[in-house]
């Protein structure tokens, strides 16, 4: 856990109001309330993601909501399927065949 000031010293090319913008934006989520938030690892994570687009890669700011989001989307995508695997995992043998044979293209 980070407070506003250590993340923003790890990126020294980033400055405090633009990290801020981030967070009223809802692009990053720390705990807390302004100014005392927390910045857990995923949201370090996040902000360190954010910061390669907008700095490294030069990803116009009105585009990285949709980036975002796709990448949201792809996150959960993957958690559902861990889920249905470990579901499918605990079905008897002639079911799960069945379902593999089923979805194969």
């Amino acid at each position: 856990m980070m407070r506003f000031t250590a993340v923003t010293a790890l990126f020294p090319d980033l400055p405090e109001t633009e990290l801020h913008t981030w967070v009223v934006r809802g692009w990053v989520r720390p705990e807390g309330t302004e100014p005392d938030w927390i910045f857990a690892d995923i949201d370090v994570a996040r902000v360190r993601l954010i910061h390669d687009f907008r700095h490294a890669m030069d990803v116009r700011e009105e585009t990285i909501p949709l980036v975002l989001s796709l990448l949201d989307q792809i996150y959960t995508l993957r958690a559902q399927m861990r889920t249905i695997s470990r579901a499918l995992e605990t079905q008897p043998e002639d079911v799960r065949t069945a379902i593999l044979a089923a979805i194969k293209v």
